[in-house]
C-alpha cells in the first residue's frame, strides 16, 4: 500500500495507478481488475493475488521486485499474467541483492516458457523442502529418491522387506533402526496434507 502511494503522488504523477492486494474482499478485487482491463488505470501495483486466474490482454509489462524471493514456478504463473494479447510484452525481474546463485537460477526464466522444466530446474536449484513441516526450499534431512533413477529403484525392489505388513521394531535387531526413526520423526508432528 505505500508503494502504491509512492508510485501514484511521487513518480508517475500523471498516470492513474491501481492496487490489488489479498486483504481485499472479492467484491474489490474483481472491481479493479475490470478497471484495469477497461484502461481506467494505466498501472496496476499488486501482490501475488494476480498469479492465477486473471486475464488482461492489454497487460503488457511486469515488473517483480524481490524476485529471488519466488520460486521459477511461481514466477512463471506471474509472468504468464502478461502477454496474452497481440501486443509484444515483458516481465522484468528484480532480485533484492545481486547475488550470482540467484541471477543464475533467475536465468532460466529468459531460457524457457515450459512450466514443467521451470518446475523441474527449480527443484534441482533450490530442494524439495520439508516432507513435514513448512520450509518450502531447500534441502531436508529426508533424503527422497529421483523418479527418474531406474538403477536405485530396481535395486531397492528386488530388497526383502524388513516385515510383512506394517512394521513393528521390537526386536533387538532392530533397536538402531528405531532410533534413528524416533530421532528423526520426533514426536511425529508435522503438516501433512
Amino acid at each position: 500500500m505505500e508503494e502504491h502511494h509512492r508510485l501514484q503522488n511521487e513518480i508517475f504523477l500523471k498516470l492513474k495507478v491501481g492496487l490489488l492486494h489479498g486483504r481485499m474482499k472479492p467484491e474489490e478485487k474483481d472491481q479493479v481488475m475490470k478497471a484495469f482491463r477497461d484502461r481506467q488505470y494505466d498501472i496496476l501495483v499488486s501482490t501475488t493475488v494476480v498469479e492465477v486466474g486473471v486475464d488482461i490482454p492489454n497487460a503488457t509489462v511486469m515488473l517483480i521486485e524481490g524476485a529471488n524471493r519466488f520460486g521459477l514456478a511461481q514466477l512463471h504463473q506471474l509472468r504468464g499474467r502478461v502477454g496474452r494479447g497481440s501486443v509484444q510484452s515483458y516481465c522484468l525481474l528484480i532480485p533484492d541483492k545481486e547475488d550470482a546463485v540467484e541471477n543464475e537460477r533467475l536465468a532460466v526464466m529468459s531460457e524457457t516458457n515450459d512450466g514443467f522444466v521451470l518446475a523441474e530446474r527449480d527443484l534441482q536449484q533450490r530442494g524439495p523442502g520439508e516432507f513435514l513441516g513448512t520450509r518450502q526450499a531447500g534441502y531436508s534431512e529426508l533424503k527422497l529418491a529421483s523418479l527418474t533413477d531406474i538403477r536405485l529403484i530396481e535395486k531397492r525392489a528386488s530388497k526383502p522387506r524388513l516385515s510383512p505388513g506394517r512394521p513393528r521394531f521390537n526386536r533387538a535387531e532392530h533397536e538402531m533402526l528405531s532410533r534413528q526413526l524416533q530421532q528423526f520423526w520426533g514426536a511425529g508432528k508435522g503438516d501433512i496434507s
